[in-house]
């Protein structure tokens, strides 16, 4: 993966790629809140919480995120890795990936899914279970919505291969990149698709993934890492040409998509998953995720490179809310069920409870845990005089 190109020296901070992935964060919450009150019933017989009180418009609204919140995240994810294995031996880049994924990830799934479980049960008025049917080995549904990280770290793991078996691949614009990932795509979405089965999951104890997304997710962290190698980044393009015209035409794949997503429950009677209908799913599906990831990141670095208090205090929580977001979902919505409140309101109100709870959950333990390396270090430092 070796390149001539050099770029200017990072900078500590990229601030629009911190509040874009802050706001990524935000559009995941707002995507699994919409699973309490989604009407289609496709979330209901799994998900921590399912109001019989649901909204038809906010299953429209999560196809939408659906499209482009995982390809943004791995391509961010793509754009900092290479930064982050310079003057690192490769040994010292998998330990630092171990501690901040896996680590994390670990924890996670020995005591979030658990209470997920536990949540899951209560709010419907069930029974608890054995304990050893708490743990995401014994449940069916794995690792749920923590999938993400031991994926990212096994990305990081075959980038980092590729690059110390200095594999080098042409030297191609960013356009071309695109353009060839979109092919491959759409080629190995639909093949994958035919072979094993339509939107299949490989669900194991250690990785979970959508088959048909494996790949398509990978070259996103691909992408990302060509834009850090070619500097994509460092001077904002003077036309707008090609920003306007994505805005103005990127609503036909995503209303495509939401129509291929939706048609099989307006109309089940004599559907059947026909080769035509596989193909515009995910010929859809890939026009969207790559037109709207392409307005996230484009927007966010033309219009929102800059920070500021409250940027970099939600930037710095993002990644444990991703973490704990979930579980915190199950408490307001169970607290929420009940209630006289219109369904609009409620999902209003857990969205907000949600976003803001699992912050200042976050914001504590880093207070927390600052404080205690603050107490260590000044144990540890050698008296004055000494």
């Amino acid at each position: 993966m070796a390149t001539d190109e050099k770029h200017t020296k990072r900078q500590k901070r990229i601030n629009w790629m911190d509040n874009l992935r802050t706001f990524i964060i935000f559009l995941v919450v707002l995507y699994h809140v919409g699973g309490v009150y989604e009407a289609a019933g496709l979330w209901g017989w799994f998900w921590i919480v399912d109001d019989p009180d649901t909204i038809a418009w906010v299953g429209i609204l999560g196809i939408m995120i659906d499209t482009f919140i995982m390809a943004t995240m791995f391509l961010i994810s793509g754009y900092l890795s290479p930064a982050s294995m310079e003057n690192k031996s490769g040994w010292e880049f998998l330990k630092g990936k171990f501690k901040r994924l896996m680590i994390p990830w670990m924890v996670a799934v020995l005591t979030l899914i658990p209470l997920y479980k536990v949540i899951f049960l209560y709010s419907r008025g069930l029974p608890q279970e054995h304990w050893s049917t708490y743990f995401h080995i014994t449940n069916p549904n794995s690792q749920n919505w923590l999938w993400f990280l031991p994926l990212l770290f096994c990305f990081d793991l075959v980038y980092l291969l590729l690059k110390k078996a200095n594999i080098k691949f042409p030297n191609i614009s960013l356009r071309t990149a695109v353009l060839v990932a979109f092919v491959i795509g759409l080629v190995y979405s639909f093949g994958i698709g035919f072979l094993v089965d339509f939107r299949s999951w490989t669900l194991t104890p250690l990785i979970d993934f959508e088959n048909e997304r494996l790949l398509v997710y990978f070259m996103a962290f691909l992408i990302g890492a060509l834009c850090y190698r070619q500097n994509v980044f460092a001077q904002k393009p003077k036309s707008q040409v090609l920003y306007i015209v994505a805005c103005s035409v990127a609503w036909i794949p995503v209303t495509l998509h939401i129509f291929a997503r939706l048609f099989p429950i307006l109309y089940p009677d004599g559907f059947e998953i026909t080769p035509l209908y596989r193909l515009i799913w995910y010929s859809s599906f890939l026009l969207s995720t790559f037109s709207m990831t392409y307005l996230m990141v484009e927007s966010f670095w033309r219009y929102f490179d800059r920070t500021g208090r409250l940027w970099r205090e939600l930037s710095k929580n993002s990644y444990g809310v991703y973490i704990i977001h979930v579980v915190v979902i199950g408490v307001f919505g169970t607290l929420l069920l009940n209630t006289n409140l219109p369904a609009v309101l409620k999902y209003l109100l857990l969205v907000l409870l949600t976003y803001a709870g699992s912050n200042l959950l976050v914001l504590t333990y880093r207070s927390v845990r600052d404080s205690l390396k603050m107490r260590s270090s000044k144990s540890l430092s050698p008296a004055k005089g000494a």
